[in-house]
């Protein structure tokens, strides 16, 4: 079997949808933040989501001296934020950080979660993060921040969910 090639990987990856968050965290030096896509819940009780972190980004050793972090996701005309935190800083940029359970989350994003780190995984060259949320807060009146293949956007227009009958049914055909 060949071995694939990681920008095909990376590219086939950003077929895929996803919001965009800043995770941070308060260090000594101060509040330290990043732009990723890597997110997920993974349980309601106890309260846990995960982040995947790069074994190079330099907000890597901030996380584990911590041991808590936020992740704020972003709402629609905050691509500014995104690029600073990526790495393109913005000129001119104000403190954007609010304060949520001490620590810093993004003002005027869509959701906002303080989380203290459950479990730390290493996956090949990135560290997954389990957090139990500690404290949570939403503007339901906000829309997402879309990024898909390579690009920001927004969602075009939504419709009503479907009523769940049973949350964990599967389909089958």
């Amino acid at each position: 079997m060949s071995a694939l090639d990681p920008r095909q990987l990376r590219d086939a990856c950003g077929l895929f949808g996803t919001g965009v968050n800043v995770i941070a965290t308060r260090h000594a030096d101060g509040d330290h933040g990043m732009t990723a896509n890597a997110f997920m819940s993974i349980s309601l009780d106890p309260p846990l989501i995960a982040i995947s972190i790069g074994e190079r980004a330099r907000i890597l050793p901030l996380l584990q001296q911590a041991g808590h972090f936020s992740v704020s996701t972003l709402a629609e005309g905050q691509e500014p934020l995104a690029w600073h935190f990526a790495g393109r800083p913005a000129t001119g940029l104000e403190n954007p950080f609010d304060s949520l359970g001490g620590l810093p989350v993004i003002r005027g994003a869509l959701a906002h979660y303080a989380c203290e780190i459950a479990n730390e995984i290493r996956a090949g060259d990135h560290t997954i993060f389990l957090g139990h949320v500690r404290h949570l807060a939403t503007d339901a009146g906000a829309r997402p921040l879309i990024f898909y293949k390579g690009r920001f956007g927004a969602v075009a227009g939504q419709t009503p969910a479907p009523a769940l009958c049973d949350p964990v049914a599967e389909a089958i055909w």
